[in-house]
């Protein structure tokens, strides 16, 4: 089932009070980007972010899941750590500084 337009919006808006956060739509799922870097995406009305050393730690009890078959497991943040933006903004901040630059384009 794909992800709603409704949905990736509020995730979005949800996301104001720390680095500018964008999407990208990819077979009915969007990508997340902050700075140009891929952090996570939103499969299924479900939030994932990579699982980097920083979001394990302000998430330790988050699950890992997996956005669709054959990827690799993500965390997944509750509906009401989605309504926390001071935990997004956090969240964001501290996974920027692990993820890697995005690759230059030829």
């Amino acid at each position: 089932m794909p992800s709603s337009q409704k949905f990736r919006d509020y995730v979005v808006s949800q996301f104001s009070d720390g680095p500018h956060v964008t999407t990208r739509k990819m077979m009915g799922e969007y990508i997340l980007y902050a700075e140009s870097k891929v952090f996570g995406g939103i499969y299924d009305d479900r939030l994932l972010v990579k699982p980097v050393p920083a979001a394990k730690a302000l998430l330790p009890n988050a699950k890992l899941q997996l956005p669709y078959d054959g990827a690799k497991p993500m965390l997944r943040i509750t509906d009401e750590q989605i309504a926390d933006k001071a935990l997004l903004a956090q969240l964001t901040e501290a996974m920027l500084q692990e993820l890697p630059s995005p690759a230059k384009k030829k």
